[in-house]
């Protein structure tokens, strides 16, 4: 059992990212699905597929390139199983002044920091992209 799958997902599409993969695969959930959206979305990365079978299912990431050099300059996780780190609607991070990317799991779904300030909610932050 994995104590950790949001830190195991950050640290497969760093490692992928540091070796040139085109692609990393990943356990599959709700959750990784949903935080995998987010980067596509924000363009991060270039697509990612979920693959369906009788156990959890997995979620294949394409990753992305800009002339040899990766999309994503940094991933971290910050909120941990021991240390959980939540914030007030008022508190949420900026990453690198609005330039990179802060990843909240609200009451109402898992959501980036500008739309946690639009809907006017806080939660958990899970992690930063830049």
């Amino acid at each position: 059992m994995m104590t950790d799958p949001i830190a195991d997902l950050f640290t497969r599409i760093r490692n992928g990212l540091m070796v040139r993969h085109p692609r990393v695969d990943v356990p599959g959930s709700k959750m990784k699905a949903r935080i995998v959206e987010i980067l596509k979305d924000e363009g991060y990365i270039k697509n990612f597929r979920i693959y369906e079978d009788n156990l959890q299912g997995i979620i294949r990431v394409y990753l992305k390139y800009k002339d040899e050099q990766p999309a994503i300059r940094g991933i971290k996780r910050v909120s941990k199983p021991g240390r959980r780190n939540y914030v007030k609607r008022d508190e949420i991070p900026r990453v690198l002044n609005g330039l990179g990317l802060a990843i909240l799991s609200t009451s109402s779904g898992v959501m980036t920091d500008n739309e946690c300030r639009e809907k006017g909610v806080g939660g958990e932050v899970l992690g930063h992209i830049w």
